[in-house]
């Protein structure tokens, strides 16, 4: 199945009063991974088609203003009209470039979607194009867009 971790600054816009990252800050960096998830598999002609169904996060550890947090996010089911993403918020340590064992996870958790191509009530199931891109077995990837932090 499809992958992709992108990076985010830990914004001041982005914390609460408490000083650390907003749980609203979680769903809006989820969203973002999705965004890159799905223009690498060439599909960004799904937002509007794939509303939230289910949303689910367990909140482990503190981010703060100025940190950088690494956004994994991965498909974990294609069902017959939805996806269930899994993911994985993490600090990246100061003086590492990339995620690294010792990591610290912040969140994690689950969104799922349904597939509604038109403005019908109710699913549709995917079209095989569509599933098999999901699935990683699109006819070609386009690479991952290179965003800064």
């Amino acid at each position: 199945m499809s992958s992709v971790t992108i990076q985010r600054l830990v914004d001041w816009q982005d914390t609460d009063a408490a000083g650390h990252y907003h749980h609203s800050t979680v769903i809006r960096w989820v969203e973002a991974a999705e965004a890159a998830l799905l223009d690498r598999v060439d599909l960004s002609r799904l937002f509007g088609r794939i509303p939230r169904v289910r949303y689910e996060v367990d909140y482990l550890d503190r981010l703060w203003f100025g940190d950088t947090a690494s956004i994994e996010l991965s498909i974990g089911k294609i069902g017959r009209s939805s996806i269930r993403y899994d993911f994985i918020v993490s600090r990246i340590p100061a003086r590492a470039a990339v995620p690294s064992p010792d990591r610290t996870v912040a969140a994690r958790g689950a969104l799922i979607a349904t597939y509604t191509p038109s403005t019908e009530k109710g699913s549709r199931p995917w079209p095989d194009d569509i599933a098999g891109a999901l699935r990683g077995q699109p006819t070609h990837l386009l690479p991952t867009p290179i965003r800064e932090v």
